[in-house]
């Protein structure tokens, strides 16, 4: 530190710590004015006074104004001795003097401070008192302050106007935008109330910004949108909300670049990706083409596919708006198939789940089969959940491709269920049957199921024995035991029934084209039966021993509901009769139906049934094995099993109730018109059929019935009410039959 610099520094103490030289810095009048306003030099040229202690006046002898208040000379006096050495201590202020006011003599010198005398500032510290005993005392638990909040009041202000508003949206018509902003509009949402204008502006702004996101994404990016809340004349309290929007320039591709390892084939990325030079920049059409790439790769042998993050660049500044479109993709391997490998709290070991998959090992990965494979685990109703994910193992395949092992994890669910349904229609009355199974009491897949059926005309139960996914997928071994009482206007029999089948079965997950079932029956029946030659019903025991079997072959494009294709149907049994004799015979009968789609609203289904019993007379066939026409699943307007021959009149009383015996041939068709709107249906109706005495069915007596039904559709299939009523009735016939059920009638 220089001794001037150490002079400047003293200088800067001195007028702080000063109390008098702080009070002659704060006398007005002392500095020259300066300025617009300063009194404009004196034009006397008396001699300046140069006394001691006194300043002679700024503007004396300098006609800028420009003297020093205090001369150089008095200056460099005031300041203290200072040492050379800048280690020493500093020096005792106490010599300095105060500066002299103008027009006043020096000040004595200061005296010296006092150990430990604090320097005068001008404000005086209270004096502390003694300590508070409150701030010593602990601070009482958290837990015993009241935490409950307060209660106010908050009263509306009735003399508040209401403030309302309306909407108006300009240039997002032509971009088709308009109907979107309305859906996700604040102001919409508002319902044109508010509770001022500044709200209203609020929710201005927010569509304002909606609007250009909204023009973004079909590829605007010169978008703007402007927005103003104006009053409507002549209407107080009333506003209108104005959304303006600028789309600018449309912005399209002008190069689509995948950087991807090559693959086989060499355009399937490509081929995958529906972008291409030209088409805008829409927010859903680049996402959706990059959706696609990450489905359809994995369909094609490679489940490890990632898509990365897009780039587009954008060009603003040509004359066409365009945008350059970069797609970086990891395809990973091309894969196959391998093992099958399993962890968790296993239902079923490698070897059943061997039976599920729709593919072999070495073929070409598809996750579609992946996805099938865990379909059908989840169907069997055994598991809590159930995962199957591709494992990569590094193992080279013979094709060049890597194996990948697919790994089911699985968490065993409950067993056992309960379940019931309930129907009704005219001529069968109701319905209710209730089941319990145990879908895996014998491992693996092995149910017990016992039923049992309650019904104003039926009763029964039974216990059935069934193998699901018996040695192949979808195929069932069952065996069945059964006893009911059926009690109909064509007969009344308390059958049993042991019988074995076999099937191969369509399910919701996998709908088959082809599908067949075979089997062996044993049936033993009490039955009381019209006696023509007797002229009067008996009761007579049947012993029947049967090869049902049946044939599909389905076209359709849902198990369920279909609403497009056809199928048929061959139902084919030998039989024989055992009731005094061995009378051997066959019952076959062949049905075809047949959907089409006239709009996604409307299908016109069809159906066509014939059947035919060769090699029996009908009066040495049980009843119950006879054909019969009428009912909610033939014929709807007339009653269960009331088309066909009937008992001849009784001479004795010709007014009597005369029952159906049924016949040896049938025929019927169906159309229906089904109309869907949402989960609910309407479909009209018109049925026609009868059954026949002969082995061969005709096409004469036909019986028409029509009426309209109401459909409710749910994922396990639809809901069915069926009103109808007989157009050409016979004696006896009601006028309206009612029949509610789940599922089409075809």
């Amino acid at each position: 530190m220089t001794a001037r610099s150490r002079r400047h520094y003293w200088l800067a103490v001195s007028l702080v710590a000063s109390a008098p030289a702080t009070g002659q810095l704060s006398q007005p009048g002392v500095a020259p004015a300066r300025g617009p306003d300063a009194p404009k030099p004196s034009t006397d040229q008396s001699p300046v006074s140069t006394t001691p202690g006194t300043v002679p006046p700024a503007d004396q002898g300098d006609p800028n104004g420009n003297a020093p208040i205090v001369p150089e000379a008095e200056f460099d006096a005031a300041l203290p001795p200072l040492s050379g050495d800048i280690n020493s201590p500093l020096e005792p202020i106490g010599g300095m003097t105060t500066p002299p006011a103008a027009g006043t003599a020096p000040s004595t010198p200061l005296p010296p401070p006092t150990t430990n005398q604090p320097v005068a500032t001008g404000d005086t510290l209270p004096t502390v008192g003694p300590e508070d005993p409150e701030l010593a005392r602990p601070l009482p638990p958290i837990g015993s302050f009241d935490t409950t909040p307060l209660e106010t009041a908050v009263t509306a202000n009735p003399d508040t106007p209401e403030v309302r508003y309306e909407t108006t949206v300009n240039g997002l018509d032509k971009l088709e935008l308009a109907d979107e902003l309305k859906s996700l509009s604040a102001l919409n949402e508002g319902d044109g109330k508010a509770a001022n204008t500044a709200q209203i502006s609020a929710r201005a702004r927010e569509d304002e910004a909606l609007a250009v996101r909204l023009m973004h994404s079909l590829g605007y990016y010169d978008a703007t949108a402007l927005s103003t809340v104006e009053s409507v004349p002549n209407t107080p309290g009333r506003f209108r909300a104005v959304i303006t929007a600028s789309p600018g320039r449309l912005y399209t591709l002008s190069s689509v670049t995948i950087l991807a390892d090559p693959v086989i084939p060499d355009d399937l990325l490509r081929r995958n990706l529906p972008l291409k030079v030209g088409d805008p920049i829409e927010a859903a059409r680049v996402q959706g083409a990059e959706a696609n790439v990450s489905l359809v790769l994995p369909q094609q042998g490679y489940p490890f596919v990632k898509v990365g993050d897009r780039d587009i660049l954008l060009e603003d500044q040509a004359p066409k708006a365009t945008g350059a479109y970069t797609l970086p993709v990891d395809t990973g391997p091309r894969s196959s198939f391998g093992k099958l490998t399993t962890t968790g709290d296993t239902v079923f070991g490698v070897d059943h789940l061997n039976v599920f998959p729709r593919f072999k090992e070495g073929q070409l990965y598809d996750n579609r089969l992946t996805d099938d494979l865990r379909d059908a685990l989840v169907a069997t109703g055994l598991f809590n959940s159930v995962a199957v994910e591709p494992q990569r193992t590094g193992r080279a395949g013979p094709d060049g491709t890597e194996e990948v092992d697919l790994l089911v994890r699985q968490s065993k669910g409950p067993a056992r269920t309960l379940a019931g349904t309930a129907g009704y229609s005219t001529g069968q009355g109701i319905r209710l049957e209730g089941s319990w199974q145990h879908r895996n009491l014998f491992p693996d897949e092995g149910a017990l199921i016992g039923t049992v059926v309650a019904g104003t005309q039926e009763q029964g139960a039974g216990a059935t024995f069934r193998r699901s996914n018996a040695g192949r997928r979808d195929r069932t071994f069952s065996i069945i035991a059964n006893a009911s009482h059926q009690n109909y206007d064509a007969y009344e029999a308390f059958i049993g029934t042991l019988a074995v089948r076999w099937s191969y079965d369509s399910t919701p997950i996998w709908q088959k084209k082809f599908t067949y079932s075979y089997g062996v029956e044993l049936t033993g029946t009490n039955e009381d039966v019209y006696d023509f030659d007797l002229s009067r019903r008996r009761r007579g025991t049947f012993g029947i021993a049967a090869l049902p079997g049946q044939v599909v072959f389905d076209q359709s494009d849902n198990l369920l509901n279909p609403t497009r294709g056809y199928r048929l149907k061959l139902n084919l049994s030998p039989e024989t009769s055992v009731r005094g004799g061995v009378r051997p015979y066959v019952r076959t009968m062949v049905e075809g139906t047949y959907y089409y789609p006239v709009s996604p609203s409307l299908v016109i289904a069809g159906r066509a049934r014939a059947g035919s019993i060769q090699g029996i007379d009908r009066d040495d066939l049980a009843p119950s094995r006879r054909y019969y026409g009428g009912g909610g699943g033939s014929v709807r307007g007339y009653g269960f099993q009331r088309l066909g021959p009937f008992e001849p009149i009784n001479p004795a009383d010709p007014e009597a109730k005369r029952n159906p015996v049924g016949g040896r041939s049938l025929n019927e068709f169906a159309v229906e018109a089904r109309y869907r709107f949402g989960n609910f249906g309407i479909v009209p109706f018109i049925d026609a059929g009868n059954s026949y005495e002969d082995s061969l069915p005709t096409f004469s007596a036909l019986k028409f019935g029509a009426g309209i039904g109401g459909r409710f559709y749910t994922n396990f299939g639809p809901f069915r009410i069926d009103v109808a009523t007989p157009l050409n009735p016979r004696p006896g016939d009601g006028k309206v039959a009612l029949y509610i059920s789940i599922g089409q009638a075809f």
